[in-house]
């Protein structure tokens, strides 16, 4: 992965700084592009460890539609927690809980998670159930049905940018759209990301799209090609300079194997059982602040 350190690289070397929404400030660059080989290996950083249960369950989670962290809290993967925490402690409702009370809330109690842990029309519900005029369009489902009967299209698109639906989102989509390419018999994709966390966020982003796009290979009988990672906003929080230069100061180790499931060809049956990693000998976890 040292695609990944040349990316932290560009961004210390010819960044600016900039003030943010969250406040914390950071170190901010303006169009980069990271391409991924997945015939050479599972794109799982390997000079931290990344939590890979995270990043499956939450995949699952957009490709079945879901907005509510509720069934990411069941198998305790964090990652959405403080968004909807932060809505909550503003509300008159609050009786001075703990984020880890929040959650726990959440977890044992349907009515409240249904209340507060809802994200609005998040990615699940755009890939699924995007809102258009005529009615509502289950993207997913219907790339699938193009690239099986037009792969050459130039239309093989999701897209989770909804204007009208943006300010009712916890947070509007980063990773916000992404794109197909058949050739040779080999599925591409390239993400773009309109908004780039780089110490936090990338990792798990190029994890979970290579991991889309070797299962949407699988399900329609395809090889697998390249993940092309587009950023707009290329950001490292102020906040995140020490690890972050603690990690450029370690050695990339030799990519890992994702094993999947071949049994498995329809991308909505998917479980986390279906997926194993071979092979992964990273550096050990550098934890770090999320800026909400």
């Amino acid at each position: 992965m040292k695609q990944y350190l040349d990316f932290l690289e560009h961004i210390l070397d010819h960044g600016v700084i900039k003030k943010d929404r969250t406040g914390t400030g950071t170190i901010s660059t303006f169009g980069y592009q990271m391409r991924f080989d997945l015939n050479q290996g599972f794109p799982l950083l390997t000079t931290k460890k990344v939590h890979l249960k995270s990043v499956i369950v939450e995949l699952l989670w957009f490709i079945q539609g879901h907005t509510n962290i509720r069934p990411l809290v069941l198998e305790n993967v964090r990652i959405w927690n403080e968004w909807p925490f932060e809505k909550y402690r503003k509300s008159e409702a609050y009786l001075g809980e703990t984020l880890d009370e929040f959650i726990e809330k959440i977890k044992v109690n349907e009515d409240f998670a249904a209340q507060w842990g809802e994200l609005g029309p998040v990615y699940g519900k755009q890939w699924r159930c995007f809102e258009g005029k005529k009615g509502a369009v289950d993207q997913l489902a219907l790339v699938l049905k193009e690239i099986k009967n037009n792969p050459n299209s130039r239309r093989l698109i999701v897209n989770s940018w909804n204007p009208p639906l943006i300010d009712q989102m916890a947070l509007p989509p980063c990773h916000m759209m992404f794109q197909f390419y058949v050739a040779n018999n080999r599925l591409s994709c390239q993400l773009y990301q309109r908004s780039a966390d780089a110490f936090l966020g990338v990792p798990f982003n190029i994890a979970s799209y290579a991991l889309l796009t070797m299962m949407m290979a699988q399900v329609l009988d395809l090889e697998y090609g390249e993940f092309v990672h587009t950023m707009g906003d290329a950001h490292i929080y102020l906040d995140h300079i020490d690890q972050v230069n603690a990690q450029r100061a370690r050695l990339p180790r030799e990519l890992p194997t994702m094993v999947i499931n071949p049994k498995i060809k329809d991308l909505f049956a998917f479980t986390t059982a279906d997926f194993e990693l071979e092979n992964y000998n990273p550096h050990p976890r550098i934890k770090a602040k999320v800026s909400v």
